[in-house]
């Protein structure tokens, strides 16, 4: 009866309205992972920052990664954790731009920032001894300004293209957040040209880093083998398997949302799948640098005892 209702300014988002029973226990998973994301995100970007030893390259890139799941998440899911609890899922206008906004820049930086982590690594393990010359703070910076200028910049562009077209009274949104794909089945008018671009920049922005990442880790599994001690192959694969794996969930995710063709299930895909990258990835990856890296679990030991000693 709700979702039939005029609103005035707002938009419904069904999301899991027609499996009830789902709802409590999404609650409880949805507020869970926001905490420990919450929780695990901002442990890096402190000990990144407090640590001296980790002042590198590789936990810079890391911090704004970091930054960017926390921003991810928290735009997405305190709306999604208020509809889950409430009879009316609704969503301001303008709460609907910012997460429609947000949700494209965020994912967009995180597609160039990897590849830019992965070109680190192969600095760091195919040019060591001009890894310091060549991954200099000032191009560190620049790498970092780039990936975040292209994301809201691509973002700006698809979100003026999609929030311009006339939904001519329609509102209901099939889905748990503001999407491109969602908020285009709203138009009233055709949207082939849109969903073209959108096709196009997906292909650009997944398959582009992705073949970048794959290039890189190529020459760095050569120069691995290369490596005549296990010990010496097995650090330099320890330094790359945590960054593998966050690419992993992410591009392979993503790609099934926006690459893949319609199926009879499409309509579930692209709700449950946006919930991994969007949800349990940002989660998991704190998890994954942390757990994976001896670096980072040393750096937090040194953090909690010397907060501990000054306390007495």
């Amino acid at each position: 009866d709700w979702a039939n209702e005029s609103i005035t300014g707002e938009f419904v988002l069904l999301g899991f309205s027609d499996q009830p029973w789902l709802e409590f226990p999404l609650f409880v998973v949805f507020l869970t992972s926001y905490i420990v994301t919450i929780f695990g995100n901002l442990n890096i970007i402190l000990v990144s920052h407090l640590d001296p030893k980790l002042h590198t390259p590789m936990y810079f890139f890391l911090t704004n990664l970091s930054v960017i799941d926390l921003c991810y998440i928290t735009c997405t899911v305190p709306q999604m954790l208020v509809n889950l609890r409430s009879i009316r899922k609704v969503i301001s206008f303008g709460g609907c731009v910012v997460q429609l906004f947000m949700f494209l820049a965020l994912g967009a930086t995180e597609c160039v920032l990897l590849p830019v982590m992965s070109f680190d690594r192969f600095v760091a393990i195919c040019r060591p001894l001009h890894y310091s010359v060549i991954m200099h703070q000032r191009l560190c910076l620049q790498l970092a300004a780039v990936s975040w200028i292209i994301g809201f910049g691509n973002s700006v562009w698809l979100s003026i293209l999609t929030l311009q077209l006339p939904r001519c009274g329609h509102y209901v949104i099939d889905h748990f957040l503001c999407e491109v794909p969602a908020l285009l089945k709203l138009s009233c008018v055709d949207v082939t040209a849109n969903e073209a671009e959108l096709f196009f920049v997906s292909v650009f922005f997944h398959l582009t880093p992705l073949s970048l990442i794959l290039t890189s880790y190529a020459f760095i599994a050569r120069a691995i083998l290369k490596i005549q001690s296990a010990e010496g192959r097995q650090k330099a694969f320890g330094t790359c398997s945590s960054h593998l794996i966050v690419v992993s969930l992410f591009y392979g995710t993503a790609l099934s949302v926006y690459l893949l063709p319609p199926s009879p299930h499409s309509k579930n895909r692209r709700k449950m799948v946006p919930l991994f990258y969007g949800i349990i990835a940002p989660m998991l990856n704190p998890l994954i640098y942390t757990l994976r890296n001896k670096e980072v679990k040393d750096a937090f030991k040194r953090l909690i005892k010397r907060v501990f000693l000054s306390k007495n």
